[in-house]
């Protein structure tokens, strides 16, 4: 499942995935329950595929941070979102190491580390980039398909 699916609704907890659009809005299921509601277009919204955290250099998209802990992890969950807060940066420092300590919160950390150990319950793990984003990614704006196809 493409993480553009996985929506984050501001005031409820947890993660749905899209299930229809409606007029007013969109039908969403919890990951964690698996009830069904709308959420309408006064909701503030925000899928997993937009979402970037802040580093040192360029904004790092949240696909490639689950990627990294993944990796780090091998496939074991995060560390439960309720550690002390020392525990939470040691982690992404390991995971993380150029994040941007002014800018990525703490708060920003619990949240990551919910929606992570959230996402892999629900069997959740394909974090590489969909192969139409991949397309998309390597032809940069202005190059014409000539161009490409000299590539």
């Amino acid at each position: 499942m493409d993480l553009k699916e996985i929506l984050s609704v501001s005031g409820k907890p947890g993660l749905f995935k899209t299930i229809a659009q409606t007029k007013s809005g969109v039908i969403i299921e919890s990951l964690s329950d698996h009830k069904r509601i709308q959420a309408f277009a006064s909701d503030k919204i925000s899928s997993l595929g937009e979402i970037s955290i802040f580093t040192s250099g360029e904004e790092l998209p949240l696909r490639e941070v689950f990627r990294l802990i993944q990796e780090k992890n091998a496939d074991q969950p995060a560390p439960d979102a309720k550690v002390n807060d020392a525990a939470l940066k040691a982690f992404f420092e390991l995971v993380v190491p150029d994040y941007d300590r002014d800018r990525f919160y703490v708060s920003h950390m619990r949240k990551l580390s919910l929606w992570y150990n959230q996402l892999l319950a629900n069997n959740i793990t394909d974090f590489s980039v969909p192969v139409e984003e991949a397309a998309e990614e390597a032809v940069s704006p202005g190059e014409d398909e000539q161009a490409v196809e000299e590539k």
